[in-house]
């Protein structure tokens, strides 16, 4: 790539490349390039988080939300949407239905509203998530999409055990004309007061679709390039969702919808420009399509997700409708772990390093050292196996069984390969 980007050295290296060099790779038309650059994205996708694919499902808690934005049916001048709210009671239900499909990890959903969702309530929800105990199911990793806050909500956050904190800029543009999301510089600034309250890992994110894409690639590998910078430590996730119809959406409004090769493009430059990220897409995206973006960079995917409130107990009515966005791939978990396998991945259901304290610059630590094959890759295969016994079909469980006795033989640590075996 040396005639087509001052940066070869860094590619060599894969340390990552700025958001001024990204923009360049995204912008190239010249398809023997733009198939360096895949081949460049796969590559470090292998050597940094091998063929482990984490996987996770969203809960709702609440759609109740007093922004409004105009690209989300939670905004607070739709009258169409049915708007609910999980009570303790519902979230025990909501849980243990995911816990019988085979979840070890959710991220918490919920619109931002102060009256009906306030911080007391999303920490007695993550309370009652981590004491829920049903036949060989526990969710040991409670992610948190909410809104910004504050640095000591941020901290009560952290002592309530979560994983990582998420939060969406949505688009890096000043598009919100009313609500909360107005002050930009509080919403764009809530990672550094997330982690100044003690939380190590924080997850970014875009709805590509929403304003123009070239804008928004720059502004979110540049929020990785200052995090980095004023914290030592980039960004855990970066999630790629793609704007989608929902209700009460005019599709005429937002019309910078991007294609599906487009989308895989931009999927590939960020694994370049941020190579130690893991990467997130959901099921707003088709199976196609998560198919192709597997291979050039993404490390987590949701299963068997359902993006209304009160969604995984019974099917929602149509005329109740209080989902956020329609879901493309509807597959249940166990057809996506089948799949993943088939393809000749690893479905990973480990939260260990939350246990081990391997979080923020001492899990990037780790993975810049390339040294996830002898830490993450076998307790994958053990979360797969513990999978496999409790949840998978016949079908999935017999790939699952093969699967892993020819990724045994991928642990390069001897000692590491022999206690694996053996657990």
């Amino acid at each position: 790539m040396s005639d087509f980007l001052p940066v070869s050295k860094k590619d060599l290296e894969k340390k990552g490349i700025t958001h001024r060099e990204a923009m360049v790779l995204l912008d190239c038309d010249i398809e023997e390039k733009n198939q360096e650059i895949y081949a460049l994205a796969k590559e470090i996708k292998e050597e940094f988080y091998g063929n482990r694919i984490v996987m996770f499902a969203p809960l709702y808690l609440s759609n109740y939300c007093i922004n409004g934005c105009e690209y989300c049916p939670y905004h607070a001048r739709n009258k169409h949407i049915a708007r609910k709210k999980l009570s303790q009671e519902e979230i025990v239900k909501e849980v243990t239905a995911l816990q019988d499909m085979g979840h070890k990890r959710l991220a918490l959903e919920a619109g931002e509203d102060p009256v009906n969702n306030p911080i007391e309530y999303i920490l007695e929800c993550i309370q009652t998530i981590y004491g829920i105990k049903h036949k060989n199911g526990a969710i040991r990793r409670v992610n948190v999409n909410i809104a910004a806050t504050t640095v000591e909500n941020y901290r009560k956050l952290k002592e309530a055990g979560i994983g990582t904190y998420i939060l969406f800029q949505e688009t890096y543009h000043k598009l919100h004309p009313t609500g909360p999301k107005h002050d930009y510089a509080y919403h764009t600034e809530a990672m550094d007061r997330a982690m100044d309250g003690g939380i190590d890992d924080v997850g970014l994110g875009v709805l590509f679709g929403l304003n123009n894409y070239r804008y928004d690639f720059a502004g979110i590998i540049m929020h990785a390039e200052h995090l980095e910078a004023a914290k030592g430590v980039g960004p855990h996730t970066i999630s790629v969702p793609r704007l989608r119809r929902a209700d009460d959406i005019d599709p005429d409004v937002f019309d910078n919808g991007i294609s599906d090769d487009l989308f895989a493009k931009i999927v590939a430059c960020i694994r370049i420009a941020v190579p130690y990220t893991g990467m997130i897409v959901s099921t707003r995206e088709s199976a196609e399509t998560r198919k192709k973006v597997l291979q050039l960079g993404i490390s987590q995917i949701s299963g068997g997700s359902r993006t209304s409130v009160r969604g995984y107990v019974e099917e929602e009515p149509e005329e109740e409708n209080s989902a956020q966005f329609d879901v493309s791939d509807r597959r249940t978990l166990d057809e996506v772990v089948c799949w993943l396998m088939e393809m000749g991945f690893v479905p990973s259901f480990c939260t260990a390093c939350y246990r081990e304290g391997r979080t923020g610059d001492r899990f990037m630590k780790l993975l810049k050292s390339r040294q996830i094959v002898n830490c993450c890759h076998p307790n994958a295969l053990m979360t797969l196996k513990e999978y496999l016994e409790d949840y998978a079909s016949p079908k999935t469980k017999e790939i699952g069984e093969a699967l892993i006795q020819k990724e045994l033989n991928v642990i390069t640590n001897p000692k590491v390969k022999e206690k694996a075996a053996e657990y």
